[in-house]
């Protein structure tokens, strides 16, 4: 079983290298808009899981994940050579690639605290203007009776 360091210097150094190949290498369309955005490897080197992000077109447009994981489907094996050929391991690590859900939860957690905050000014707005329920002093004093 490998170090951790060592498992993250090759996840690191995989990362890097496919992101260049997809960019420089591959010829897919569908492989335009892929970022690689993070690479775990297992304790023992042979296997690393790869994430990534597809950008749409434009704002508008919905970004094709289907098209972009066929395509790395299909890409897996050059990317594999290619990785292999740069790592100079004895064991080349099988590649799998998974869609990375960070940016979406990033942005939806960004909207629930945008919606906290605009409460949360409307909650202080009313609590400048509120008036007490009862009496301005509720509790009796000895004088008092």
């Amino acid at each position: 079983m490998a170090d951790k360091a060592r498992a993250a210097r090759m996840a690191k150094r995989i990362q890097t290298v496919v992101a260049n190949a997809i960019e420089r290498q591959i010829k897919d369309r569908r492989l335009e808009l892929v970022t690689v955005t993070d690479t775990r490897m297992t304790g023992d080197l042979h296997d690393a899981t790869i994430f990534y992000t597809v950008r749409g077109a434009t704002l508008e447009d919905e970004p094709d994940y289907e098209g972009a994981a066929e395509a790395l489907h299909r890409a897996r094996g050059q990317l594999r050579k290619i990785v292999g050929d740069d790592l100079n391991v004895r064991y080349t690590p099988t590649l799998t690639f998974e869609v990375d859900t960070v940016p979406e939860a990033s942005a939806h957690m960004e909207e629930l605290l945008a919606k906290a905050r605009a409460r949360d000014e409307e909650l202080a707005e009313l609590k400048k203007n509120a008036k007490p329920a009862g009496d301005a002093n509720p509790y009796k004093t000895d004088g008092e009776e």
